[in-house]
């Protein structure tokens, strides 16, 4: 039987056009800081991609810098709010890893912002926190996921972008779980700095980029050459970059027909809360259509997610820089749950994904969690 592979939000399956894009970017042999007609060929791969990315989120394509990915991208947006003053950076405690872990890398004094039980960022308490900010603490830096990578929760970063800009202060928008699965408009999002990730859309691994707004000072962190209009050095990734600029193209293309996703997610959901007792994260939010999780209490997710593994369906327990560990999840922690944080799993579909993938995983989850009920009453005689 064909394998399932629902783990779209880890990493989806690259697209054809991407794949081609790169390929042909292999054979062009020459670098896009050279003036020759190799390097002219390379340069005006990258100038084409940075078009295409930048079409998908609307923005200009010179205020684009290409990066080796998305954490790449936050880590940029970062250190630069904090070269430009930025002293008490407010980061929400659902972010990815790489925001939470840039942000206390830097030495300063960060500020969790919570989010509410469905796991939307409490705008309330942002509001009051800036209504007391310190002018000796700098201009406010504040730092939200449009879209949570676990839960799939669509944040209200547009709201939140008004309360930063009234303080004087900048917005950064982890955009990378959002690119492609629902339409992204930069000026919209009210971001200053904004970041994507192609291998979550459908382009290569090692390739991201970070937009940046008028309100926005980009402080490069990689020195040498002057790359990428002097705001990270190195050579460009020119396969990754065109692949990317593919992916982007074709998501950008598809767009439309993503919301099929939201049903055949819906029906899979329908299904599983008819036939066990679970805990559905973030399902009084707005999500996106793709993602669904989880938990059941008593059903640990390693187990899950081997059961699934084993039955031919790929998810996975968490974001993917931690699922491997299999530790509680931070994110559901943050938005009140306790010990069914250890107990969850990620579905999470895409460009590739069919009506059959998401009823396969159903039906694949729910005998599972018929023999594991069954081990736990013979256990119990």
């Amino acid at each position: 039987m064909t394998s399932v592979y629902l783990d779209y939000n880890a990493t989806a399956p690259i697209r054809p056009e991407a794949a081609a894009a790169a390929a042909c970017a292999l054979l062009v042999g020459g670098n896009p800081s050279s003036i020759h007609a190799a390097g002219r060929l390379a340069r005006a791969a990258v100038e084409k991609a940075r078009d295409q990315v930048s079409a998908l989120v609307g923005v200009k394509p010179g205020s684009l810098t290409f990066t080796s990915g998305g954490t790449e991208a936050n880590a940029l947006a970062i250190e630069s709010a904090v070269a430009a003053g930025a002293k008490r950076p407010l980061i929400g405690l659902t972010e990815h890893a790489s925001v939470l872990a840039t942000s206390m890398a830097s030495g300063l004094m960060v500020e969790g912002w919570p989010v509410t039980e469905d796991g939307r960022a409490d705008l309330n308490w942002l509001s009051d926190r800036l209504a007391k900010w310190n002018a000796t603490d700098g201009a406010p830096f504040a730092a939200i996921s449009l879209v949570n990578n676990e839960t799939g929760v669509i944040q209200p970063v547009a709201e939140a972008a008004e309360l930063v800009h009234a303080a004087g202060g900048w917005l950064h928008v982890d955009a990378v779980q959002a690119a492609g699965k629902i339409a992204v408009d930069f000026a919209a999002t009210g971001a200053d700095t904004l970041s994507l990730s192609a291998h979550k859309l459908g382009g290569p691994q090692g390739v991201g980029a970070l937009a940046a707004g008028p309100r926005a000072t980009l402080s490069r962190r990689l020195h040498g050459g002057g790359q990428e209009r002097g705001r990270r050095a190195g050579t460009e990734n020119l396969s990754g970059i065109a692949g990317f600029g593919a992916a982007a193209e074709a998501a950008l293309r598809d767009l439309a027909d993503v919301d099929a996703q939201a049903e055949w997610r819906d029906a899979a959901q329908a299904k599983i809360l008819e036939g066990a007792e679970v805990e559905v994260f973030g399902a009084r939010a707005p999500r996106v259509p793709g993602t669904l999780c989880f938990g059941c209490e008593g059903f640990d997710a390693e187990r899950q997610v081997m059961a699934l593994d084993l039955d031919g369906v790929m998810v996975s327990a968490g974001a993917a820089c931690s699922s491997g560990k299999m530790a509680p999840s931070a994110v559901l922690i943050a938005m009140g749950f306790g010990p069914i944080a250890n107990q969850s799993i990620r579905a999470s579909g895409g460009w590739a994904t069919t009506e059959a993938d998401w009823t396969r995983f159903a039906e694949a989850w729910l005998a599972a969690y018929t023999r594991h009920q069954a081990r736990r009453r013979a256990s119990a005689a």
